[in-house]
């Protein structure tokens, strides 16, 4: 008896009636960038991983610990699987030149993969949406995707505040970050019998991820740290105001949080997230900032950039959580066959509901109109059309309204198919 095989462990099949509210949220998604003019790109999950390394840095945790890489067997080039798509949105617009016309504005909805533990929330093949608006300098454009996003949380049924809230900072400019680095790294060291096994591995490579440790015991040390507000100059700040100037005036609360730094080497200026306390130690549910320099980083001419990326799985656990459901779909119209021989009628009918807008759901091999009938109230359909010998030999099928008893069962006609159509789609 051969082996049963199974999904690679952390990488996780999505089946019905779980797949419905994927679907639910990604239309919920594509109507909100549609109507904020933000288009679709889609790119390789497969990349360089060269480019992993000049855009998120050598010592992020994702490069060196995370990645899925592998040689190619063909040409022995170093390739890996997407850990994130802002470098491959980046890479696309640079190799296809797409900023000689002006800006872009760019979302995408796809896998990515990191090769951490599994646990609720966070997979190793895990799937993101994100916005990418490549040639902006302006704070006007971070103040619209924090805008956007709330947008987003609104149409969903997420209260702003309780179920989910704003956390903001500025990263200022790299000679700002310089600055306040070697006053971090000079603080740290002198405290360093304090650091923990991590933050000591960081401390000349990657100090500034220090503070965003969650360490108990660091919590303190990390609160008296050398602040980069403290750096920043009146371009900087000037830029970081700009943007809490629009917030305030629509209406979003927001926290400024020192210690929000982002987890990737490429941000500069405004940082943010939206976090929630429902989730527990998964509280983050989105993130992004400005990142311009990423675009020379990678080899296209310098152009200003800010984006962001949203956890799938983390959206759909708070909502769920939130006993938030996606909208029941049920077919219009389920179809009941007591004859096989008289599917080619059937056949013929539906197909023109079909090609009419009307959701047709049929099981004829179900043996018994009992088992169908059944079939047809649990499908939740409103109407089902009965295709009995009696009304096919008179040229008509028996309709029956399925949620209201009172209504009585009446016949339409087989040569009249296409104009049942508008009753059946606005019951």
């Amino acid at each position: 008896m051969a082996t049963t095989l199974r999904a690679v462990k952390g990488m996780n099949d999505i089946l019905p009636p779980d797949s419905a509210r994927w679907e639910w949220l990604e239309e919920q998604i594509r109507s909100l960038m549609r109507r904020y003019g933000y288009a679709n790109v889609r790119t390789p999950i497969v990349e360089p991983t060269a480019l992993f390394v000049r855009g998120l840095g050598e010592v992020t945790d994702i490069v060196e610990k995370e990645m899925y890489s592998f040689e190619d067997s063909m040409n022995g080039d170093r390739l890996s699987l997407r850990p994130e798509n802002t470098a491959g949105v980046v890479r696309s617009m640079i190799e296809h030149n797409l900023l000689r016309d002006g800006g872009r504005r760019l979302y995408y909805i796809g896998p990515m993969f990191r090769h951490e533990r599994p646990q609720k929330g966070r997979s190793r093949q895990f799937h993101q949406f994100g916005v990418e608006a490549l040639g902006y300098a302006g704070p006007d454009v971070d103040a619209e995707l924090i805008l956007l996003l709330r947008a987003l949380w609104r149409q969903l049924g997420l209260v702003e505040g309780s179920d989910i809230r704003l956390e903001l900072n500025s990263l200022g400019q790299p000679d700002e970050r310089q600055a306040h680095r070697a006053a971090l790294v000079d603080y740290l060291t002198a405290h360093a019998q304090q650091l923990d096994e991590d933050s000591q591995r960081r401390l000349h490579s990657n100090p500034l991820r220090i503070l965003d440790s969650k360490n108990p015991a660091m919590q303190a040390l990390i609160e008296a740290a050398p602040k980069l507000s403290d750096f920043l100059g009146a371009d900087s700040l000037a830029h970081f105001d700009a943007v809490r100037a629009v917030l305030d005036a629509a209406g979003l609360a927001y926290r400024v949080n020192p210690r929000l730094v982002r987890g990737l080497d490429y941000y500069n200026l405004t940082v943010f997230e939206w976090v929630t306390e429902r989730l527990g130690a998964q509280g983050t549910v989105c993130g992004g900032g400005r990142y311009d320099g990423l675009i020379e980083q990678l080899g296209g001419k310098p152009a200003p950039a800010v984006g962001f990326g949203l956890g799938m799985e983390r959206l759909l656990l708070l909502l769920e959580e939130l006993k938030i459901a996606a909208p029941a779909e049920a077919p219009n119209v389920y179809a009941v066959v007591p004859a096989a021989d008289a599917l080619p009628k059937v056949f013929a009918a539906l197909e023109t509901l079909r090609a009419a807008g009307v959701s047709v759901l049929m099981n004829a091999g179900l043996s018994g109109m009992k088992a169908q009938f059944r079939r047809a109230d649990s499908s939740g359909a409103r109407y089902a059309l009965i295709f009995g010998d009696e009304e096919l030999a008179r040229g008509e099928v028996a309709l029956k309204d399925l949620r209201d008893a009172a209504v009585p069962q009446r016949s339409l006609s087989l040569d009249k198919v296409a104009d049942w159509a508008a009753e059946l789609l606005n019951a």
